[in-house]
């Protein structure tokens, strides 16, 4: 797909289609993560807090269980 930027007051605007917002599971409340990598545009929902403390307790988990080897490398 080929898009366009289009201009909304002094800014651009990249207009997604409904076909890629419904695949993405996606609505107008959904805040967005934008990165660029590599001259690539990335866009994906920010993960809900709901998940971060599965995130935060497998680092820390990880963390535990490799303590002697971080240091080390540390």
């Amino acid at each position: 797909m080929v898009k366009t930027l289009t201009k909304h007051g002094n800014s651009q605007a990249l207009v997604i289609d409904k076909a890629l917002i419904e695949e993405m599971g996606i609505d107008e409340s959904t805040p967005l993560q934008i990165t660029v990598q590599g001259g690539r545009m990335i866009i994906c929902p920010v993960q809900s807090s709901a998940q971060e403390p599965d995130y935060v307790a497998s680092v820390e988990k990880v963390m535990r269980e490799r303590d002697g080897l971080l240091k080390r490398l540390a």
